[in-house]
């Protein structure tokens, strides 16, 4: 599959982020889940963006359906956060669920790029 293992990678690295973030600023600074959670996903979705953009977009296609993926990533990362902060849960929790959430439709996102044009 053309490009998988370069996605992968973007991915692995992008929840690295996103838990260095979160724990940063959910254990260190005191933020509330739903606040780090958002957060990190905004630090980690600015360095997937542009190196999915580098590795995997070809000239010419349109990024319409990326950026509604960020931005639909975006809201279910604070709804995610906000269910953790009103079950009092852990923070890896939130970390957790998002990273499956973001492999699962990250991966659909690339089979679905890669059988049509956005």
């Amino acid at each position: 599959m053309k490009d998988f293992s370069a996605l992968t990678m973007i991915v692995l690295v992008n929840g690295l982020i996103h838990g260095e973030i979160f724990f940063l600023l959910y254990g260190a600074v005191g933020l509330t889940q739903a606040t780090s959670n958002f957060a990190a996903f905004c630090v980690a979705a600015v360095f997937s963006f542009y190196v999915t953009a580098l590795y995997i977009f070809e000239p010419g296609k349109s990024w319409r359906g990326y950026l509604l993926f960020h931005c639909s990533m975006g809201v279910a990362s604070y709804g995610i956060g906000s269910i953790g902060d009103a079950l009092s849960s852990p923070g890896w929790v939130a970390v957790a669920l998002y990273f499956l959430l973001n492999l699962a439709t990250g991966y659909s996102l690339f089979r679905f790029l890669e059988c049509r044009v956005l």
